[in-house]
């Protein structure tokens, strides 16, 4: 496997953080996040039977993998709640999802013997930076209660970028061993959502008939968000396979830009020149891992 990353590669997973960016702005602007991020992942479960009647199940020497990462995702999950309970979003997820390809970068080299060269190191120091500049650039640290609620925020934040940085490690070395990332996303999708699925019916066990009016009706638009997620995982699954896991993570985070542009777009959220600063330095980093 090369190294580098090509031009073709570079732009699928591109497309796969527009993707991922979308079913994150659909539940940004949701009247209930939880809920909808719970049918999002939920519905999942029932978007992967199909697929893997299509593509078949990956080889038994993926399995361990896939059960793997559904375990690491419960810790995903419940690091994420934690997160959002004692944060807002605009603090936690550009901590989460700035620090967790930095953290890959580290790991990959010793587990699986994939070292970056100092160009593509750069690349993903810059994205790193434009991911936490853009994300923090409409006053995520003010606002935000007291000074023991911050702290709180930000240890389930980091402690999650640790989990993110371990499934993508996971997923990254499974898809190689199953040969077949298409059959490999939909064995993940089938059991991923559950977990925290789970865990927002368990909170809501005392009154779930809003729960069920919820989603009887918001369901076709959770199915937009279940495509979109699996479609954005699939891909950067399916680069992994052709370039260092390490590159392709830190690409994908470039979801928090997409996320900027469609708040502007969509939300009538101002850019403002932090962000702006933010687009250039991601941009930057993406001419660098693909120089690198």
């Amino acid at each position: 496997m090369s190294l580098d990353i090509s031009g073709g590669v570079l732009l699928a997973v591109l497309l796969g953080a527009a993707l991922h960016a979308s079913w994150n702005a659909l539940i940004k602007s949701s009247q209930d996040k939880a809920l909808d991020t719970a049918l999002i992942h939920g519905l999942g479960t029932v978007t992967a039977l199909p697929l893997l009647a299509v593509f078949g199940p990956p080889p038994a020497a993926a399995w361990p993998y896939v059960l793997g990462s559904t375990l690491i995702h419960i810790g995903y999950y419940t690091s994420l709640a934690g997160a959002y309970r004692h944060g807002d979003l605009g603090l936690t997820y550009p901590l989460m999802r700035g620090s967790a390809p930095l953290l890959v970068a580290l790991a990959s080299h010793a587990l699986i013997g994939e070292g970056l060269s100092p160009l593509a190191w750069l690349g993903v120091l810059a994205l790193c930076a434009g991911v936490l500049t853009l994300g923090l650039s409409r006053g995520a640290l003010r606002g935000q209660g007291d000074e023991a609620s911050r702290r709180t925020a930000l240890r389930y934040a980091l402690t999650n970028a640790l989990f993110i940085a371990a499934y993508t490690l996971v997923d990254g070395i499974g898809v190689r061993v199953s040969g077949n990332a298409p059959a490999y996303v939909s064995a993940l999708f089938l059991f991923d959502g559950l977990p925290y699925l789970s865990l927002v019916l368990w909170q809501r066990r005392a009154d779930l008939a809003p729960v069920r009016a919820y989603a009887a009706r918001r369901w076709p638009v959770a199915l937009l968000g279940t495509t979109a997620s699996l479609g954005s995982y699939g891909i950067a699954l399916w680069a992994m396979t052709h370039a260092p896991v390490a590159m392709v993570a830190a690409l994908r985070e470039t979801s928090v830009l997409f996320a900027a542009l469609l708040g502007t777009w969509l939300l009538r959220e101002p850019f403002g020149w932090q962000r702006a600063m933010g687009t250039g330095v991601i941009v930057g980093g993406v001419v660098l891992l693909r120089l690198g």
